[in-house]
């Protein structure tokens, strides 16, 4: 009866702890979500949800020549509501401009394919405006810069997917050009937690 009067509350990935028991049936309280990269509320975002939600949102540069070369997040909460901002090193054909208009389609693309418990956040106000900010080109290779300089090992450095030190932060918003926010509120509808404004990804 745990299974399905408890655990199906869960997903693959959730990390619980065993509390007591009850009949020799455990009893779970929840820890965090494995491999949780961005919170605001009670909202989880995990790398590869966040991943498949940027690679969808960076479709429409293509329209324009440009690509995206790297990006990362933080969750900022020094705002209220906080919100997700994602910073984005672009390469761009300098012959066709980006209006801001698409940057903020690209923000609500990305919120779209985020998990039902965010989009309900970003309805109910919880949760503020995804924010995209553009960083100048190299701005990546300064922060792979400052790991090393920090003692990280060359060989083993990969691009965070989230950042939290405070002075990379401040590296980032000190390289950039431009910030775009989504304009509209991504859809959300109650009780229907796999949902997805874009059916070919699907995020569990």
């Amino acid at each position: 009866m745990q299974w399905c009067t408890g655990l199906y509350r869960y997903r693959v990935g959730d990390i619980l702890r065993v509390a007591g028991f009850k009949n020799k049936a455990p009893q779970f309280n929840f820890v965090c979500r494995k491999n949780v990269v961005l919170s605001i509320d009670s909202d989880k975002t995990d790398e590869v949800e966040l991943q498949n939600a940027v690679k969808n949102g960076a479709k429409r540069l293509a329209d324009f020549g440009a690509s995206l070369t790297e990006y990362t997040s933080c969750a900022d909460t020094s705002t209220i509501p906080g919100h997700y901002v994602l910073y984005w090193e672009i390469n761009t054909n300098d012959e066709t401009p980006i209006p801001g208009s698409v940057f903020e389609e690209c923000c609500f693309a990305v919120e779209g394919c985020l998990n039902s418990v965010y989009r309900q956040g970003r309805v109910s106000e919880s949760i503020g405006a995804l924010e995209i900010k553009i960083v100048e080109n190299g701005t990546f290779d300064k922060l792979m810069d400052f790991a090393l300089s920090q003692g990280a090992s060359i060989n083993q450095y990969k691009t965070p997917r989230c950042v939290k030190y405070a002075p990379i932060v401040e590296l980032l918003d000190s390289k950039t050009v431009s910030s775009y926010f989504s304009r509209k509120c991504p859809q959300w509808v109650p009780g229907h937690k796999k949902w997805c404004m874009f059916p070919w990804l699907q995020i569990m």
